[in-house]
């Protein structure tokens, strides 16, 4: 059966285009969604006699969601690009078996410590969300109820770190490449904004397409755990005791955190997870919105006016 150029699917439809010359799915029937002027290049691209092909990947200065990849050719040298989820990579040698190793020779750019151990880049991201976290509840909370703090700060890391994971974990299901890695820019912008941009690191993947199942997966994947970790935040703030106020406040609070993460990663815009979920699955994307954005919606109410205290206080 015919395969599309692009993404490699077998299907009985192929359409052909008549600027490059290649036969694509439906999905990647227009010259935008197959990167035309990529492959025409790649078509009449020459290398020298002898020299030697060899790939080199730029990982993203930015990476929450995933779009399009470029390429370019330069002295005899055939470049891909990455923008961390979705790799444009139609050349003669594969993909490194783990392009993250150090003796890869793949060059992440953007990438800060880039080869240094995922569990270094989930500590430091760690730590830095922890500590906006206890800056920012402690300009809410004071030093009335200063334990409380620990656990809202606990609650805002693991809703980051969480919704990365449920990106990463579907990436190792589907035998991808992946790993989560510090952002230099998205540092900066941590640190410049003083907390209030808190974008440290992301998951990087190496080998998604643009639109198909795998990838609205591991899209979906990091706002439904928000969902689901938000959803046992806000069961458990009723099922503590009254006589523990604000404990099941705090728990309320971690579930509102949970429900903006996810809502706020719905927006089918740019870099969001939404603007995938919302071309690969409308059922999906509609599923998990309407979920999130009621939920969100809910606890903010309650945070924010006189019914907590009919719900928390004793």
């Amino acid at each position: 059966m015919p395969v599309c150029y692009h993404c490699g699917t077998e299907t009985s439809e192929l359409f052909s285009c008549s600027k490059c010359g290649q036969s694509y799915c439906t999905l990647h029937k227009d010259p935008i969604d197959h990167e035309c002027n990529i492959v025409i290049e790649s078509l009449n691209f020459t290398p020298h006699q002898g020299s030697q092909i060899t790939p080199s990947y730029t990982a993203p200065t930015q990476v929450i969601s995933h779009n399009v990849a470029q390429s370019s050719m330069a002295d005899g040298v055939i470049r891909g690009t990455s923008d961390g989820t979705y790799t444009w990579y139609r050349q003669e040698q594969a993909v490194p078996e783990n392009a993250f190793d150090p003796d890869s020779g793949i060059s992440f750019k953007g990438i800060f410590l880039a080869h240094k151990s995922e569990l270094t880049h989930f500590l430091i991201a760690g730590i830095i969300i922890y500590a906006i976290g206890i800056m920012s509840f402690y300009s809410s909370i004071g030093s009335t109820y200063l334990w409380t703090l620990f656990i809202l700060s606990t609650f805002y890391v693991t809703a980051f770190l969480f919704h990365e994971l449920g990106h990463r974990q579907v990436a190792v299901h589907f035998k991808l490449q992946t790993k989560f890695r510090l952002l230099t820019y998205g540092l900066l912008m941590t640190l410049v904004s003083l907390g209030r941009f808190a974008l440290p690191g992301a998951v990087v993947v190496l080998g998604l397409d643009k639109i198909s199942r795998k990838t609205g997966l591991c899209k979906a994947a990091g706002p439904f755990v928000n969902l689901v970790y938000g959803t046992l935040l806000f069961l458990i703030s009723f099922i503590i005791p009254k006589s523990l106020y604000p404990l099941n406040y705090i728990f309320c609070i971690g579930a509102y955190l949970n429900f903006m993460l996810g809502s706020f990663n719905m927006i089918p815009f740019g870099i969001l997870d939404g603007q995938n979920i919302w071309k690969w699955k409308k059922k999906v994307y509609f599923g998990l919105i309407g979920s999130l954005v009621p939920l969100f919606i809910i606890t903010m109410v309650i945070m924010n006016t006189s019914i907590s205290l009919n719900l928390y206080l004793p």
